[in-house]
């Protein structure tokens, strides 16, 4: 606080603010590496928990490479304006390669329960008709089986 005999002049504030900002940029500065570099760990990243909804789809290349799709249901409910219960479910389609689609293949079934680390895949393809589809999926890193043997 300043003194009252103290008058508060322009040159007065425009030299305090010019001092504030430059300890604010020292501060983000060293802050910036440490937060470009989490963000950049974040990026194109998906981690869900849920349930299959149906048996996983495996396919077995000539190459001996496995891929594996899976359905995964994810849920949430809350409460409407009414005080009604209400669930919604997500459906995502699932990829997952190599020695992770292997252990999919002989541990996973309808209903399993799993944790997934991942990241988003687009792509389209033109179907029978000539029509263009668009296909969302995660591209599966990692899996950990959730509850019941």
């Amino acid at each position: 606080m300043l003194p009252v005999s103290k008058c508060i002049t322009h040159e007065y504030l425009s030299s305090l603010l010019f001092t504030l900002n430059q300890q604010l940029t020292k501060h983000n500065n060293l802050l910036s590496p440490l937060n470009f570099n989490i963000m950049n760990n974040l990026r194109n990243k998906v981690q869900l928990i849920g349930h299959l909804g149906a048996d996983p789809e495996i396919k077995t290349f000539d190459s001996g490479k496995k891929k594996v799709k899976l359905s995964l249901a994810t849920s949430e409910s809350y409460k409407s304006a009414s005080g009604e219960k209400v669930e919604q479910t997500q459906w995502h389609n699932l990829i997952v390669w190599g020695k992770t689609a292997d252990i999919a293949e002989k541990y996973l079934h309808k209903g399993s329960e799993l944790a997934i680390d991942g990241k988003l895949s687009y792509r389209s393809y033109d179907d029978k008709n000539g029509d263009k589809k668009y296909i969302t999926e995660i591209i599966v890193n990692e899996l950990m089986m959730l509850g019941k043997k």
